[in-house]
C-alpha cells in the first residue's frame, strides 16, 4: 500500500457517524443507522468513522462494536473512507482491527487507552502492537495530556501510522510535535476536537477535522472546510462564531453533553439519533432550551433538513 497517498485522505473532515439506539430496549436501530450513513454520503464526507467516541463505542458490546463496522463499511460501499475505531485490551483492539478488515474497512482508529494505569513507553507499546498485527492502516486517537509527545514521536516511524487524531487542546505543544516530526513519515495531523478548535490546530499544522456537527449540519462543517483550505479568514472566524454556542454546549459537564447534544438536534430535525446508553444521560430542560434556540437560529427545521 501507499501509505503517504493514503495519509493524504484525511486533509477533510472525519465524520463521527452516530449510532442510534430504540426508547425502552435501547437496542441499535439498524434502519436509522442506514438513514444516517446515507445522511452523510449524500452531503459529501469523505471520512467516515464507525465506533468513535461520539458513536457511543464504549457503550456497545465487542460483537454490536464489530457488526457496527461491517454495516457502515457495507452502507459506505467505497464511496468514502470508513476508519473503523477499535480499544480495549490490545487482543481486543486487534479482535476489531481484524474483523475491521475482513469487513472491508479502510483503517482502524485506536482509541487512547483505558487503563488507569498507563506511561508513555506503555502506551508506545500499546499502539505498536495493534498497528503491526494488521495489514490495514491505523490511525491514532491521543488525548492525554499526562502522556509524552515522544509516544507519536516514536509511532510516526511506522508505516502504517498514517495519522493522528490530536484532541489535547495545546495549541503550543500541538504546534511544536508537528514540527519535530520530519514531514516523510507521512503521518497526517488531524484536530480530535471539532469545528470549535479547528482554525487554530489548522494553522498550527493540521490538515482536517473530526466532526459530529456534520449529522446534523454538514453544510456548516464544510464552509469552514473549504474556507480553512482557501485561507478565508474571515470566513473561518465567521463560521466559528455560529458553531461555538453548539460545541460549547457539547462541552458542557466535562463534555458530559458531546453525544446527547447531537442527537436531541437530530430529533428535532426529524433525523433518527434515539436515545444514548449509559453512562450518557437524556438532555436537561436548560439545554434542551438552549439547543432548541440555537436550532432556530440557524434556520434548522425538520423541512429544511434533507434526508
Amino acid at each position: 500500500m501507499d501509505y503517504a497517498n493514503f495519509s493524504e485522505k484525511f486533509s477533510t473532515i472525519s465524520a463521527i457517524n452516530m449510532v442510534p439506539f430504540e426508547e425502552g430496549t435501547k437496542a441499535i436501530n439498524w434502519g436509522g443507522l442506514e438513514e444516517n450513513i446515507h445522511f452523510l454520503i449524500k452531503n459529501g464526507m469523505e471520512v467516515v468513522v464507525p465506533n468513535g467516541n461520539t458513536g457511543e463505542f464504549y457503550a456497545l458490546t465487542l460483537e454490536e462494536a464489530k457488526a457496527v463496522t461491517e454495516k457502515v463499511t457495507q452502507l459506505v460501499d467505497g464511496r468514502a473512507l470508513v476508519v473503523a475505531g477499535v480499544g480495549y485490551a490490545v487482543d481486543t483492539a486487534i479482535e476489531l482491527g481484524k474483523a475491521a478488515q475482513k469487513a472491508g474497512a479502510d483503517c482502524v482508529m485506536i482509541h487512547q487507552p483505558i487503563h488507569p494505569y498507563i506511561t508513555s513507553e506503555g502506551a508506545v507499546s500499546y499502539f505498536k502492537a495493534i498497528i503491526e498485527a494488521l495489514d490495514i492502516p491505523s490511525i491514532v486517537y491521543f488525548k492525554d495530556p499526562n502522556l509524552s509527545d515522544d509516544v507519536l514521536k516514536e509511532l510516526a516511524l511506522l508505516d502504517k501510522l498514517v495519522g493522528v487524531k490530536y484532541a489535547i487542546n495545546d495549541l503550543p505543544r500541538f504546534t511544536k510535535l508537528v514540527r519535530e516530526v520530519p514531514k516523510e513519515h507521512n503521518v497526517a495531523w488531524v484536530c480530535g476536537t471539532a469545528e470549535k478548535w479547528a482554525p487554530y490546530f489548522y494553522n498550527a499544522g493540521a490538515v482536517g477535522f473530526t466532526s459530529g456537527l456534520v449529522n446534523i449540519y454538514p453544510e456548516k462543517s464544510k464552509e469552514m472546510l473549504t474556507a480553512l483550505k482557501n485561507g478565508d479568514q474571515e470566513t473561518v472566524w465567521k463560521i466559528w462564531e455560529e458553531v461555538l454556542p453548539f460545541e460549547d454546549l457539547r462541552a458542557k459537564y466535562n463534555n458530559g453533553n458531546n453525544v446527547v447534544i447531537i442527537k436531541e438536534a437530530m430529533e428535532k430535525v426529524n433525523l433518527t439519533a434515539g436515545v444514548t446508553r449509559e453512562p450518557v444521560d437524556p438532555l436537561n430542560e436548560e439545554d434542551k432550551r438552549a439547543l432548541s434556540e440555537l436550532l432556530q437560529a440557524w434556520g434548522l427545521t425538520a423541512d429544511k433538513v434533507q434526508v
